[in-house]
């Protein structure tokens, strides 16, 4: 898929998390059909997941503390239903690899593409990718998530994130082993950054999904080399 559906190219992108969490959740779920035609699994098995989906969204409605919490919401569940149903059939090993990848691949060119286009045409590629990552704390994160910037200036932009709202809805769920798969997502955008091309790097050497007391999510200009 390489149509921007996101609307990142144009610049000035807002997130919309009703219609893109509507436009992924649709997305992993048709990547779910084909993976479970390939499984020989039966094709009933997807309404069996969003309706699983749904009885969890109503058990957590407390956890809903803003309205990008109620997405964010709808996005994790999404993965646990999918998860509990592929677990007894295939294992977790595979079940874990089939929800990754249906969640990580559809829309991926989409957002590469995007993402680098709207890199290219800023003025200023570094200040554009700032942006990005304040609308998306605001809009597409909210208070769900802690967050930290121990340094922000116009060198360097570093958010650490304390809570992952992500992380807390699978532990409660008994799912903490595909919080990683959300921190993979991040790849769709992070590998349309190309330093030499756009004069900033993007560091984040661990996630709190893979062990770590918090994600950093560090954007600096190349000159910067502290």
């Amino acid at each position: 898929m390489s149509t921007d559906q996101f609307g990142l190219a144009e610049g000035g992108y807002v997130p919309d998390p009703d219609r893109d969490t509507t436009l992924l959740l649709d997305a992993f779920y048709d990547h779910l059909a084909a993976t479970l035609r390939e499984h020989a699994l039966p094709g009933d098995l997807v309404t069996a997941m969003r309706a699983r989906q749904g009885e969890l969204e109503a058990a957590h409605q407390p956890l809903i503390v803003d309205e990008p919490a109620r997405h964010n919401l709808r996005m994790t569940l999404a993965l646990v239903a999918a998860y509990a149903l592929l677990l007894p059939r295939l294992g977790r090993e595979t079940a874990i690899a089939i929800v990754r990848a249906s969640f990580i691949e559809p829309l991926g060119d989409a957002m590469r593409e995007g993402t680098r286009a709207m890199l290219d045409n800023a003025p200023d590629a570094f200040r554009a990718m700032v942006e990005v990552s304040r609308s998306r704390e605001e809009h597409a994160f909210g208070k769900g998530f802690v967050f930290d910037r121990p340094v922000d200036d116009d060198e360097r932009y570093h958010l650490d994130v304390r809570r992952c709202f992500y992380h807390d809805v699978l532990v409660a769920n008994a799912a903490p082993e595909l919080t990683p798969v959300m921190c993979a997502f991040d790849a769709n955008w992070i590998e349309a950054i190309a330093p030499d091309r756009h004069g900033f790097r993007f560091d984040r050497r661990t996630t709190i999904g893979t062990g770590g007391t918090h994600c950093p999510f560090h954007f600096s200009r190349n000159r910067e080399t502290g």
